[in-house]
């Protein structure tokens, strides 16, 4: 969850330096005013969407995954980038993809989900299309919608559920599951659907159309699809959401957004946020005979909200009807049933939860699933049983230890949503803790004792992190993350004023970047090693890095983990060394402008970084002078 986080974030900043900010902004007013696009093409092959698909997409972490062509990323940046910008653009205007690679990954259930990898070209083109498209779809998309979206999350889908079962009332719930949907998604009725959004580029459509069926490669054996999205593919999540936003505005319209007929100035007043408090509304339509229902899904997976059961029932047939009549999905009669809320659990994106009575007032109980449980049990197991091992270099050893610290630190950064996750949790501990002294040999020190020195930026983050723990090991004194402990947080229904495609939206999404943001990139960075680099340089860099906040140490910016760069005070080739001392954590630019030469290079990255700012200059010449480089004098280049 952390990762997918990071790409969402580092995607907006990307945005930022290649000037889409404006093309997007205006997209999405547009959009949301009604226009209708036939010329999106023009957009979509522009040099700076182009680039922008490029970064977005070199950096993920299935950038290596080569498709059928065996072409990989580490291929395409041998070539200049106006090299790489012709083939793309020339690929767009004359698309004919190449067959996807059928893979097959393992899934929660023990079953396997089918996966299509397009070759890189492909992705890169279906980055492009999903750049220009988001911001038009993201106008027209529902608010209670929240899977593949930018600055939405499950936490988010729960905390609405927890919302409409505690403060609405809302204690019928109906889980209508779709069978296979990605596999059977009616090509025809998805193309209407986007043209139905006021996406009505003739020659976008038939780029689309002709990505739908491209050939699946499998065993050698190619066949052409007639129905369904692959699952893999950049651009299929927001195909998902295109077909079920239908869906989403068909219940909406029951009864959110039911027209009051005879409608007064008290029915149109507005909350803080923008946003119409509909109160005075729903008063009138209660008083009609239309069932109260809300919808909350995450990707093909949603839940119905009603108040009794006769609603539910009802509102169940109706909308296993209009899927199959609509959408031609079918649903599956053993997977779909109603929940009172009073009596049972309901299941969602791993956490299953009900509501009991406090007092006057309903209350939400939730619990991780028993599947999630097992599954999480089994996953930590294999980690830390890999930690125990006695290994003659410690380092690996230490590297084992992180590997098991950021899958714990990741389950309970997910699963503090669940209220009882202290409960949960000490269901983990036994099992580990057996495994952890059984596996654990002599010749291994386990102690409680804090040794005087931590090794390297991660322990640091997690002793700060679990300090408070009476749990905590030491295994040959690296530390070890107490699985027990973790604490329930409340998950936060997402804000209407968050919005990446308006200004005022981006400011609420920096201010909270500058908040989350840190832990976040010192997460990534633990996970990322350099084989080139000494394991002195990989440890010190973290602890550099924890030591400076995650800022840039000359303009204070706050990184992103592919931004940040490690400076040797004193380069190696002068005799520098991997110490902790000699390393200086700055943005890749800025790091860039340390070590320019050429007056073409210095001014561009002066501009980049906000350099030519005195205090700015004066570190960034006492750095250079280190370096045994000329200092910059703005007066020279001028």
């Amino acid at each position: 969850m952390r990762r997918k986080e990071m790409l969402k974030r580092n995607s907006l900043r990307h945005a930022e330096y290649y000037s889409m900010v404006e093309i997007q902004d205006r997209l999405f007013q547009e959009s949301k005013d009604g226009k209708v696009f036939k010329d999106l093409i023009s957009t979509i092959a522009s040099e700076q969407n182009i680039k922008l698909a490029y970064r977005n997409l070199k950096t993920n972490k299935g950038s290596n995954t080569a498709g059928v062509d065996g072409v990989t990323f580490e291929d395409l940046k041998q070539m200049p980038e106006e090299a790489i910008v012709k083939r793309v653009r020339d690929k767009i205007f004359n698309y004919q993809p190449k067959a996807v690679r059928r893979v097959y990954i393992p899934k929660a259930n023990g079953k396997l989900r089918p996966l299509g990898i397009p070759t890189v070209l492909d992705r890169i083109v279906q980055q492009c299309v999903l750049q220009v498209m988001e911001p038009v779809c993201e106008a027209k998309f529902h608010r209670y919608s929240y899977g593949f979206r930018p600055n939405r999350n499950c936490k988010q889908a729960v905390a609405m559920c927890y919302k409409l079962a505690q403060v609405s009332g809302f204690h019928y719930v109906v889980d209508v599951d779709i069978k296979g949907f990605f596999d059977n998604v009616n090509h025809g009725k998805l193309l209407k659907q986007i043209w139905a959004l006021g996406i009505q580029d003739k020659c976008l459509l038939s780029l689309i159309s002709k990505m739908l069926k491209a050939p699946i490669e499998e065993n050698g054996e190619r066949t052409i699809p007639t129905k369904g999205t692959p699952q893999g593919g950049v651009l299929s999540p927001l195909l998902a959401n295109i077909v079920l936003n239908e869906l989403d505005w068909w219940i909406d319209s029951q009864w959110a957004n039911m027209i009051v007929q005879k409608p007064s100035k008290s029915d149109y007043t507005y909350n803080r946020d923008g946003s119409l408090n509909k109160g005075n509304i729903y008063k009138k339509l209660r008083a009609s005979k239309l069932k109260e229902v809300f919808s909350v899904r995450y990707a093909d997976d949603f839940k119905l909200f009603c108040k009794t059961y006769d609603h539910a029932v009802r509102l169940k047939k109706a909308t296993e009807m209009w899927l199959s009549e609509r959408l031609q999905l079918e649903t599956s009669e053993e997977k779909s049933k109603i929940t009172n809320l009073k009596d049972g659990y309901s299941e969602f994106l791993g956490i299953q939860f009900k509501v009991y009575r406090k007092g006057k007032k309903w209350c939400v109980k939730s619990h991780m699933t028993d599947k999630a449980i097992k599954t999480q049990k089994a996953a930590l197991k294999q980690h830390l049983v890999k930690a125990c091992k006695d290994y003659e270099n410690a380092e690996i050893q230490h590297m084992a230890i992180i590997r098991y610290n950021q899958a714990v630190v990741g389950v309970h950064e997910y699963y503090s949503m669940a209220t009882m996750i202290n409960e949960d949790v000490h269901k983990l501990f036994p099992s580990l803790d057996r495994t952890m002294k059984v596996r654990l040999n002599t010749r291994c020190n386990l102690s409680r004792a804090k040794p005087p020195n931590l090794h390297g930026g991660m322990d640091l983050f997690i002793y700060e992190k679990y300090r408070k723990s009476k749990q905590i090991w030491y295994i040959n004194g690296y530390i070890l993350a107490p699985v027990a402990y973790c604490r329930h947080r409340n998950p936060m229904c997402h804000r209407s004023s968050i919005n990446q495609y308006t200004p005022e939206g981006r400011t609420e999404i920096h201010k909270m970047l500058s908040k989350e943001a840190y832990s976040a990139t010192l997460f990534e960075l633990s996970q990322s090693r350099n084989p080139e680099r000494s394991i002195e340089y990989c440890d010190n860099r973290l602890s550099r890095f924890v030591a400076a906040q995650g800022k840039c140490e000359i303009t204070g910016v706050m990184l992103t983990a592919e931004e940040v760069h490690c400076h040797h005070w004193k380069p190696v080739s002068l005799g520098g060394t991997d110490e902790y001392s000699n390393l200086r954590i700055v943005h890749e630019n800025v790091h860039r402008l340390i070590h320019a030469t050429t007056k073409e290079t210095i001014l561009k990255y002066l501009e980049l970084t906000g350099c030519k700012e005195k205090g700015r200059l004066v570190k960034v010449n006492k750095w250079r002078i280190a370096a045994g480089l000329k200092p910059i004098l703005l007066t020279e280049l001028n």
